[in-house]
């Protein structure tokens, strides 16, 4: 699988296969794909995460140990399944909260109604994963179940308390307040991730009503301050509407104060159906987009594949600039 064909299989981003070929099947709690039965193919040294999805017109099965993805009956790339610590490979990537105050149009997570974990809870969700011998790193994310003050808090009791028994690199994304970044890195976070969603200032009103990307982009611009270039990033959804100047400026936006944006395909889904028009980039456009950030960001200094959590490492999800790109 070379990037060229990964653009394609997160443009498509499902794959119609039977489900009992993944042997742990897992169901995403965070972001516009919360809620989809989803898994990790890998192939040729790159990852990419699909959802399950009957009528996909990517179709897939096992044909002599691997599975095979094929389109119109035409293999597009052969590869196996990757087993998940806990959201994704290598890491345990703990959601706090599975509910959301804020009401964003594209995100189904304030539909689900799901759960808030507690502390011993989460902390016994890591202390399984580290006796595989397979942690590399622990991220954390959440909603906003009451307020983005309330879950600051609880990351930073989180943060703590994994300091006191963990040495591997903790990356932390929750919505900023005025003292959360001082607060996380003082807690013990290495890097940290404040989401822009999108960099289109007409769009991002109209879509997260709740928000205030404003007080986001001065978030990040502190998060570099505090915790150092190549530490800070920020997920930049592609396909609600924007334009692909509107994209480039916001690129050069982020990567000027510091910031390593992600790419990130917008997902469809039904209980957001009627609310906003959503077209999934094509590979073409993610390509092109991501070959634009790959120049920007070696024109300011900045690495997409020095980080160590949260999604720049994983790569199931998107295109990273430096690792998938020749």
């Amino acid at each position: 699988m070379k990037a060229e064909t990964k653009a394609q299989l997160i443009s498509t981003g499902s794959v119609d296969m039977e489900p009992s070929l993944i042997h742990h099947l897992t169901i995403p709690t965070a972001g516009p794909g919360a809620g989809n039965i989803a898994f990790f193919f890998s192939s040729g040294g790159h990852r990419v995460r699909l959802a399950v999805k009957k009528g996909s017109p990517l179709k897939a099965g096992m044909e002599g140990g691997d599975l095979v993805i094929r389109k119109e009956g035409i293999e597009v790339a052969r590869g196996r399944i990757e087993e998940e610590l806990i959201h994704c490979p290598d890491q345990a990537f703990i959601t706090m909260c599975e509910q959301c105050i804020y009401d964003c149009k594209f995100c189904p997570v304030p539909k689900l109604g799901g759960k808030v974990k507690t502390m011993d809870e989460m902390l016994g969700m890591i202390e399984k994963a580290s006796s595989t011998g397979k942690m590399l790193a622990i991220s954390i994310t959440s909603g906003v179940e009451v307020s983005a003050e309330g879950e600051v808090d609880r990351a930073e009791e989180l943060i703590r308390r994994l300091r006191e028994i963990y040495s591997v690199p903790i990356g932390v994304s929750v919505y900023p307040t005025e003292n959360s970044t001082s607060r996380l890195k003082s807690a013990g976070a290495d890097e940290l991730k404040y989401n822009v969603e999108t960099m289109d200032r007409p769009l991002h009103e109209k879509l997260c009503p709740n928000q205030d990307l404003e007080f986001i982009l001065g978030a990040l611009k502190q998060g570099v301050e505090v915790f150092g270039r190549n530490k800070v990033c920020s997920n930049f959804i592609i396909g609600l509407g924007e334009s692909d100047e509107s994209v480039k400026r916001g690129i050069e936006e982020l990567v000027r104060i510091g910031v390593v944006p992600i790419i990130r395909a917008a997902a469809k889904h039904p209980l957001r159906e009627g609310e906003l028009s959503i077209e999934r980039p094509s590979a073409e456009r993610l390509l092109m987009l991501n070959r634009f950030l790959r120049e920007k960001l070696d024109e300011y200094g900045l690495r997409a594949d020095t980080f160590r959590t949260m999604c720049l490492p994983c790569t199931g999800c998107d295109i990273n600039p430096h690792s998938d790109l020749e």
